[in-house]
């Protein structure tokens, strides 16, 4: 886990839930994972960096994305070998296979079910994609 990466957890309404800091979370009234039982599913989740500014490099993004979605899942107990599905959301679909080089060298050997889906923009214009992840812990 990167070490700029820091990940609160709270109990809310009986669930676990994980918060990155990230400016959206309170504005919009969501966790970036909540933990239910034994499943956790991670919010759409940007490659932005600590300092507020996103790589020009869609691998970058990815790789940083899915830092963060590993963090806010440790942070709840769990490990990417119990996720079972991620989505990814990105601006240039064409552009698939560094997103497909990144999401491979995580998640090579787990083979989560997945999908890849070309949007017309994201939160920020710098912001080029946007994963989610789903777990199921034990």
């Amino acid at each position: 886990m990167a070490s700029d990466i820091h990940i609160t957890v709270t109990e809310r309404a009986g669930r676990m839930t994980a918060s990155s800091g990230s400016k959206w979370e309170p504005k919009m009234g969501y966790s970036r994972a909540v933990r239910s039982g034994n499943v956790i599913a991670v919010t759409g989740t940007v490659g932005i960096n600590a300092d507020g500014k996103y790589s020009p490099s869609l691998a970058d993004q990815t790789r940083r994305s899915l830092a963060i979605v590993r963090a806010a899942i440790e942070a709840l107990g769990g490990n990417l070998e119990q996720v079972i599905r991620t989505r990814m959301f990105v601006t240039d679909v064409s552009k698939w296979e560094q997103v497909a080089l990144v999401h491979g060298e995580v998640f090579g050997e787990i083979r989560p079910a997945t999908s890849i889906v070309e949007v017309a923009k994201l939160i920020d214009a710098d912001a080029q994609i946007e994963i989610e992840a789903d777990a199921v812990v034990g």
